[in-house]
């Protein structure tokens, strides 16, 4: 498949979230990464997992999705878990 066959990037945006959201039922608030790959595409989510009271104490999470070149999920994990109100200290992968 080369380039011109792939969706525009935000046609992937759009897919991706509404797949993510469908299956995990968690609406992503931002996305934190986004590129292309060998296969496909890569993203990452910031999603809340728990609303709290204030909001800065919220359980918030980043998730990985990865999707084929069609823009179709073929895969999600969490990547880490933090409180929205914490400063994110820079993780092992150096991101």
């Amino acid at each position: 498949m080369t380039d011109d066959d792939r969706p525009p990037a935000a046609e992937v945006l759009s897919q991706a979230r509404d797949q993510f959201g469908g299956l995990t039922g968690m609406t992503a608030e931002n996305v934190s990464s986004f590129e292309r790959t060998e296969d496909g595409w890569s993203l990452e989510f910031e999603v809340v997992e728990l609303a709290k009271i204030p909001d800065t104490m919220s359980l918030m999470a980043s998730y990985r999705v990865d999707l084929d070149a069609q823009g179709q999920l073929t895969g999600y994990r969490r990547v880490r878990r933090y409180e929205r109100g914490r400063s994110d200290p820079q993780r092992a992968d150096g991101r």
